[in-house]
């Protein structure tokens, strides 16, 4: 297994993209910079010909330009971190350099190329026998200093090992205070969609250590019995906790980890699984004071763990506190835990979990500056477009959003949840976008038998219809309509547009018919009730309209009230941004 930890952020004067590889399985990191990528596995460092194969490890890769060309002649220093000792390689023609014979240790890598900007990676951990492969993207030095222009940034000075967010969280303030742009419904849109984004979060970002069996593996009955035969058996008592937590039984788990954690108190995995099910089983004072002393515990102890295994177990555990004081109410607390996760092992889980955080206490340019630099850590990762795409909505950029979305629906075509945000989005806007079309006409190739898939395609060629006359594109969408809910008969917002579609055509029976039908399947949706009492008023029927027009006035004030009882009760986070160029454009 390999542990990567990449920069949280990096200077815009520097690019540099590495892919790390190891058994064939690559992942890229795009690190914006003057690169500073912590890569966590194993402790130490030496760079001269093998002495001991046992323990001898490779580190080679390739030097590109930002068109993927190889850069020959590229000087590439290894120095060990703290230490004075430096070794040099040269790229070949093919771009290619090497280092062997290295023993397992932490490495600074450095490379200068004429004509390229300097960049730096590091400090970067490898393994006894470890083979990595790092390959490099440098810019060229006019581009370079073109971004520092821009940028304002003096062209001198020697490159930083870490690029600090531009953001300071300094507190949090009533919800109240938070201004929206647009009408009611796109603020409740933007406030929803970022509860959505957090429950994200939930099911990727959890860490349970070590294989864990679920009840499609073994058998719980057998597990417990094998435990109350042997109670003072730690091992008995440890696995059939660990497989009840993984199965969400918290509750049921903590009496067996309880007891395991009596036999062998000193057991770091025990105690980290027994701290996560005080947390899910809701006993949250329990987890964090049991994840506090891990903590203590892991500082005192740490000469004898490993580096990467002391910052694995320090990451998670911030990673445990941060939702334990999120679910406290404590968002103050639990970002700075979720950001401390993140900076000591920024990985995707951790840095989504960062991002999600700032989102939901409407931190806007803050999250857009973690999804970004998460986004360039994890290009694969859907989630984290998904977030970068809300994030760019929630600041008020449609074009933006709808592009972060479109690309997250690429990354896994038959993964329906970046289609559904991106019909949600383009549901209460006036504008569609050219990609939200062809993505949304995608999903409904991909997925037929989905409503919502259906139903957001229909609302997109609504919005892009060229008028009544079009009788082509409304034909389709009539049939898209029909045929969500034929498919889902509680989606009311289909029977909705469905009487919108027959009110421009002036045929208000089936308009009133349509939107009766939508209240029906969902009595809370105030604009079916306006709709209807427009409706009503077109067939003459005034006091049918004047009931509809009350309960549409009824229902927009008690949603109002909602929204701004929650923001009372929310805390929205006070930030400040350390420069007024990046803040108001933080890197996508």
């Amino acid at each position: 297994m390999i542990w990567v930890i990449l920069p949280i952020f990096l200077s815009p004067m520097y690019r540099l993209r590495v892919t790390v590889e190891q058994f064939g399985f690559p992942a890229t990191r795009i690190a914006g910079g003057v690169l500073a990528v912590i890569a966590i596995l194993m402790p130490a460092m030496t760079h001269a010909q093998a002495q001991n194969s046992s323990v001898s490890a490779t580190l080679q890769g390739s030097v590109r330009d930002s068109k993927a060309r190889p850069v020959a002649g590229a000087t590439v220093y290894l120095q060990v971190k703290n230490g004075t000792g430096t070794v040099s390689a040269q790229s070949d023609a093919a771009g290619s350099y090497r280092f062997s014979g290295l023993r397992e240790g932490i490495y600074i890598l450095r490379v200068d190329a004429a004509g390229y900007s300097q960049a730096t990676f590091g400090p970067c951990v490898v393994g006894p026998k470890e083979a990595k492969q790092l390959d490099l993207t440098l810019e060229s030095a006019r581009s370079s200093s073109s971004q520092m222009a821009s940028a304002g940034k003096p062209g001198g000075g020697a490159p930083e090992f870490f690029d600090e967010p531009q953001f300071t969280v300094a507190g949090v303030t009533d919800g109240t205070n938070l201004g929206g742009h647009g009408s009611n419904t796109i603020v409740r849109t933007k406030e929803s969609l970022a509860k959505e984004i957090a429950s994200l979060s939930v099911a990727g970002s959890k860490k349970l250590p070590g294989d864990l069996p679920t009840a499609t593996d073994v058998d719980e009955g057998s597990l417990r019995k094998a435990a109350e035969r042997e109670p003072k058996d730690f091992n008995a008592n440890h696995r059939v906790g660990k497989v009840l937590l993984a199965n969400g039984k918290a509750a049921e788990a903590l009496a067996y980890l309880e007891r395991a954690s009596q036999l062998k108190p000193d057991d770091y995995e025990n105690a980290y699984l027994l701290a996560l099910a005080y947390a899910d089983a809701g006993q949250y004072q329990h987890a964090r004071s049991n994840a506090r002393a891990l903590l203590t515990a892991r500082e005192e102890t740490r000469q004898g763990l490993a580096q990467r295994d002391q910052v694995q177990n320090q990451a998670e555990l911030h990673h445990l506190l941060g939702d334990v004081e999120e679910k406290t109410g404590n968002p103050l607390e639990a970002v700075r835990e979720y950001q401390r996760a993140a900076e000591l092992e920024p990985s995707e889980p951790y840095l989504f979990d960062w991002g999600s955080e700032l989102l939901l206490h409407r931190a806007i340019e803050p999250a857009i500056e973690v999804f970004g630099k998460g986004n360039r850590l994890f290009p694969r990762s859907a989630r984290m477009l998904v977030g970068l795409g809300v994030a760019w909505y929630s600041n008020g950029s449609y074009d933006q959003a709808a592009q972060r979305l479109c690309e997250a629906s690429d990354l896994n075509p038959g993964d329906p949840r970046a289609y559904v945000f991106l019909g949600k989005i383009q549901s209460v806007e006036t504008t569609q976008s050219e990609c939200s079309t062809e993505r949304l006409a995608r999903f409904v190739k991909l997925q037929p038998a989905n409503a919502q898939a259906n139903y957001y395609y229909a609302v997109n060629l609504w919005k892009r219809r060229k008028g009544p006359d079009d009788a082509e594109s409304l034909a389709q969408v009539e049939s898209l309509l029909k045929k969500s809910v034929a498919l889902d008969s509680k989606l009311g917002a289909g029977y909705l547009q469905l009487g919108v579609l027959y009110s421009e055509r002036k045929d208000f029976p089936r308009a009133v018919a349509s939107f009766q039908e939508a209240i029906n399947a969902s009595p809370e949706l105030e604009e079916a009730h306006y709709r209807l009492a427009q409706a009503y008023k077109r067939t003459g029927e005034k006091d049918e309209a004047e009931r509809e027009l009350q309960l549409y006035n009824q229902i927009s004030k008690k949603k109002d009230e909602e929204v701004e009882r929650e923001r009372r009760e929310s805390r929205q986070f006070v930030y400040t941004l350390r420069s007024p160029a990046s803040g108001s454009q933080p890197p996508e």
